[in-house]
């Protein structure tokens, strides 16, 4: 049984920071396992513009803790109204992806494209820059079954716009289902999807289970939601298959724990305090930690056309327990497995 993992620096190729004092809570978590993270856009206001990302891009860069290497990758939040002018300045300034969240489909998504055809002049300048576009495959139409939403998307939303912009580097974030795996694996190079550390390891039972046997765990809840069982297998095989298509984004969404614990709690899971801990545990439950290096250093500098990094870190099989929560702000930010052992830590 193997007991320790020497693996090249890995990258977070889909991450929320939010901002303000929370920066320097889940900053310093990211930056100690990554070398790089790209960096979501969905703030209140969204960052819709080269200028905005650099400024929020320094804020980052200020909760780094001293003597670490960590680069914040910025996008810019795509709107019916972004103009395609805006492009070509994001691509001077350094900024990398755009982000596509469809108008509703989670946290601060209020601005988000009502139709993708309004965007397309700025898909078309997107194209010709090579920039890649991230998307939240979900439609929000509310006949829609939930647990539906991501295959509709394909159906519906995706495919057509593959057909419109065949050379438009694509990848579909946080994928879900059984139905994006098998879209991902026919599609060409220029697809990609992200997987997190949460939907390879848990199905939607987990949201509804717990110690006493029964209760609703809120801190469970992310969107797009856990799935049943067979879409978890399916996206295992997928992040284990070797394919470099697949790579690791955590999705790691932090929000204060009295607005997970409350009515109507914010959608997300915060898994940056122990990211690799969380997919060494998924890629070992497959007998497949041969593999977890390239979907978690390889895959995605590739796909983005960046320099691998040259850095290592080591993943530990020792028993560790998280903290049951972290200060944030003024409040407090409850991770996954929230006090439970862990079986891998980084040392």
């Amino acid at each position: 049984m193997t007991q320790t993992i020497h693996l090249t620096r890995p990258d977070d190729w889909h991450l929320h920071l939010r901002d303000g004092a929370a920066l320097q809570t889940v900053v310093p978590h990211s930056a100690a396992q990554f070398g790089r993270a790209i960096v979501m856009p969905n703030l209140q206001p969204p960052i819709t513009t080269a200028a905005a990302a650099l400024a929020y891009r320094a804020r980052i860069q200020a909760a780094v803790p001293p003597g670490v290497q960590f680069e914040p990758l910025m996008t810019l939040y795509l709107t019916d109204n972004l103009p395609a002018a805006e492009i070509k300045r994001a691509v001077e300034a350094g900024v990398v992806a755009v982000k596509l969240y469809p108008a509703g489909a989670t946290t601060h998504s209020d601005a988000g494209v009502t139709d993708v055809r309004k965007t397309y002049k700025t898909l078309e300048a997107m194209q010709r820059a090579g920039m890649p576009l991230l998307l939240h495959g979900e439609v929000t139409a509310p006949e829609v079954d939930i647990f539906d939403r991501e295959a509709v998307f394909i159906e519906r939303q995706l495919i057509p716009l593959r057909h419109d912009f065949p050379e438009l580097k694509i990848v579909l974030e946080h994928i879900t289902t059984r139905e994006a795996v098998q879209y991902v694996h026919a599609a060409d190079r220029f697809t990609g999807a992200t997987l997190t550390a949460h939907h390879l390891l848990f199905n939607r039972n987990a949201l509804f289970t717990g110690a006493s046997g029964a209760g609703l765990r809120p801190h469970y809840f992310c969107l797009p939601v856990l799935k049943r069982e067979a879409h978890r297998q399916a996206l295992l095989q997928a992040a284990s298959s070797g394919s470099s298509k697949f790579f690791l984004g955590t999705d790691s969404a932090p929000h204060a724990a009295h607005l997970k614990e409350s009515a109507a709690g914010c959608a997300g899971c915060y898994t940056a305090h122990a990211a690799m801990e969380l997919y060494a545990e998924a890629f070992d439950g497959v007998g497949a930690l041969d593999k977890l290096e390239a979907f978690a250093s390889f895959n995605g500098a590739d796909f983005y056309g960046l320099p691998r990094n040259t850095g290592t870190i080591t993943l530990k099989r020792e028993a560790w327990t998280p903290p049951v929560s972290f200060a944030f702000g003024a409040a407090l930010l409850k991770p996954l497995r929230s006090g439970e052992v862990l079986p891998w830590r980084m040392v």
